[in-house]
């Protein structure tokens, strides 16, 4: 600290206060560390400044308001406002960079998801093949379309097997595409089969309007389980992973039943059992079935 023309107002103290004030170049220097609580006693003379190095705020507070303080170095006991704001600023940069740096990597490595599996292409076969069987059933070709149903039955077992065996083939949007490669495949066989006046329309708009609720159900699930920004590009994005849907034992049971009655009766015109009672008696266990797994 330089203290430059002061004058002493308490002169009681003067010894005290001039043993810790050294000459240089004769200027009265004060040195660091030092701290002058009853530097009040002290006044200005001849409009004359002080100039402060690393002084305690307290000090500050105790200076008289004609005592102007020309700058403030930093050390130990101080640091310069100027280079506070920086380091403030730097700092609030380097988050903000690490913030952005984190959104990326959780994005790259949490919500994307490995989609071209064994089991997600046989649910796209079983999706795609689906109108080609409501077109032969509505052209009466009914020996081609009993095979091209058996294979999306196997396919339908296989995909789950494949998927329940090797955990890498496993996928949140293998457990979305099941279920609605299903619901279209059984949609598709009970209306054309009810336009074929093979099955009765009550029972297909049950069961058509029971599969709309629960593809309808499971695109909101989709949509509130993705993570920010929700936006359309997102939503259709299959590699964006969200929450992942387990069926029930009953539904997987009431599609069993729906594909029994379905496949007995494309079979029924080749092997010429059309109106058996098995047929009919599958027939009520199915409408029942269908009813009973409404409240999924």
């Amino acid at each position: 600290m330089v203290l430059e023309n002061l004058e002493r107002i308490d002169r009681g103290h003067r010894g005290s206060i001039q043993d810790k004030i050294k000459k240089k170049n004769g200027e009265k220097i004060l040195k660091l560390g030092i701290v002058l609580f009853n530097l009040q006693h002290y006044r200005v003379t001849s409009r004359s400044s002080i100039i402060v190095i690393g002084i305690f705020p307290t000090c500050l507070s105790n200076m008289r308001q004609h005592c102007k303080v020309i700058d403030i170095i930093s050390h130990k006991n101080a640091i310069n406002s100027k280079d506070r704001t920086i380091k403030r600023k730097a700092l609030k940069a380097r988050i903000l960079e690490d913030i952005k740096e984190t959104k990326k990597k959780v994005e790259g490595i949490i919500e994307r998801e490995n989609i071209w599996t064994v089991p997600n292409l046989l649910c796209v076969g079983r999706m795609v093949t689906s109108p080609y069987l409501s077109y032969l059933i509505l052209s009466q070709d009914y020996q081609v379309a009993l095979w091209l149903l058996a294979f999306a039955g196997v396919s339908d077992l296989a995909d789950g097997w494949i998927a329940r065996t090797w955990s890498s083939q496993a996928s949140k949007l293998g457990s979305f595409l099941d279920p609605v490669a299903d619901k279209l495949l059984v949609g598709t066989l009970f209306l054309s089969l009810a336009w074929v006046g093979l099955i009765p329309v009550p029972l297909t708009c049950l069961v058509v309007a029971r599969d709309i609720a629960l593809v309808v159900a499971a695109s909101y699930i989709r949509y509130r389980s993705l993570p920010a920004p929700k936006t359309l590009a997102r939503y259709f994005d299959p590699t964006h992973a969200t929450v992942q849907l387990a069926p029930t034992i009953a539904s997987k049971l009431n599609t069993a039943v729906q594909l029994s009655f379905a496949a007995g009766t494309v079979a029924a015109p080749v092997f010429h059992f059309v109106n058996h009672p098995v047929l009919q008696c599958l027939c009520y266990i199915t409408a029942i079935s269908t009813l009973a797994g409404a409240d999924e």
